[in-house]
């Protein structure tokens, strides 16, 4: 596999390109926990760097939740990593708290001059679902609805058609009977990176949850990769799709990264129950577009392993593929 640790479990991982050097960020959790279920609240990131991703240096723990109290002091999951105007570089993530039992997750901001040792900004808290725009957002745990309050796996880019960031993320839409139909894209926008302003989501709709986003351009088009679990498939998605559901990678699509966004008219991308590779990213390198993620389940159960990078095909009508789609062993 790409990224293993002997000791511990790897999953969601995010990457960015400096020269010919890519630098690959990721979850980790210690196999000691025994149940990799429990990894989820015994998080850190860690950093690895590669020139051709797939033979990787391993640089240990780079970033972890703060000490208690704070809002971030339960868990540190999935962000990304950009590079501002002035070379510093900037790590968005996911935190949550003890006091609200890691229910509720908002946006923090860390940066660095080394892509390694983070340092917060402030308390690092840089978003949350306040203000005007709150209300086309589940803003509170819907208890017995829907298993958390989302806002997570933000993905920061820099707006290619104007000044400023985009950010998009994990997040719900509120007042949404089906709790499969509730999913959203959230979207914000800012001057500066360090002040942000919520916006409507970009996309509502298709699935319970759509997780960790990446916003991209391929050959003319914009794409929005994301990843769900077959038990978060719509009723009008299940209805509209061949075979059963899986759980995996799949996109939206658009003609501007403000979208507007649309599911394609195309079989699920990259699924496979029980799944194969999840919380996928698609880079682009000199031989063109790959796919990489995580390996999920294997015979024995939870892998947690960096799976190798995959060819992505990309036909006349934007359409994605993968040749070793459903074929994980």
């Amino acid at each position: 596999m790409t990224i293993a640790l002997e000791k511990k479990w790897i999953w969601d991982s995010w990457y960015h390109k400096e020269g010919d050097l890519w630098h690959g960020y990721f979850l980790q959790a210690n196999k000691s926990l025994i149940d990799p279920e429990l990894r989820h609240m015994n998080v850190t990131q860690a950093h690895a760097t590669s020139k051709d991703l797939v033979h990787w240096e391993h640089l240990g723990t780079c970033f972890e939740p703060a000490a208690a109290p704070a809002w971030d002091d339960s868990t540190t999951w999935t962000g990304s990593v950009v590079k501002d105007d002035d070379g510093l570089y900037h790590l968005f993530y996911t935190g949550t708290c003890l006091a609200e039992k890691s229910l509720y997750q908002r946006v923090g901001h860390a940066t660095s001059k080394d892509l390694h040792n983070w340092q917060r900004v402030d308390d690092g808290l840089c978003l949350d679902i306040v203000g005007d725009n709150a209300q086309y957002y589940e803003d509170q745990h819907q208890v017995g609805h829907w298993h958390d309050r989302a806002m997570r796996d933000p993905w920061v880019m820099k707006n290619p058609n104007g000044k400023g960031w985009l950010m998009y993320f994990t997040a719900r839409a509120p007042g949404i009977e089906e709790p499969n139909g509730g999913g959203a894209i959230g979207f914000a926008t800012s001057d500066d990176l360090y002040h942000w302003e919520l916006q409507k989501p970009v996309f509502v709709g298709g699935f319970g949850q759509l997780e960790v986003p990446q916003v991209f351009e391929l050959e003319g088009r914009w794409y929005c990769l994301f990843c769900t679990s077959s038990l978060h498939w719509s009723e009008a998605f299940v209805k509209a799709q061949a075979g059963q559901p899986v759980t995996g990678n799949h996109y939206l699509m658009a003609d501007s990264p403000l979208g507007p966004w649309h599911l394609p008219d195309a079989e699920f991308l990259d699924g496979e129950e029980p799944c194969h590779r999840y919380a996928a990213r698609i880079l682009d390198t000199d031989n063109g577009p790959v796919i990489i993620g995580f390996n999920d389940q294997g015979p024995n159960g939870f892998v947690g392993e960096i799976l190798d990078p995959v060819a992505i095909k990309v036909d006349a009508n934007g359409v994605l593929s993968t040749d070793d789609n459903n074929k994980g062993q």
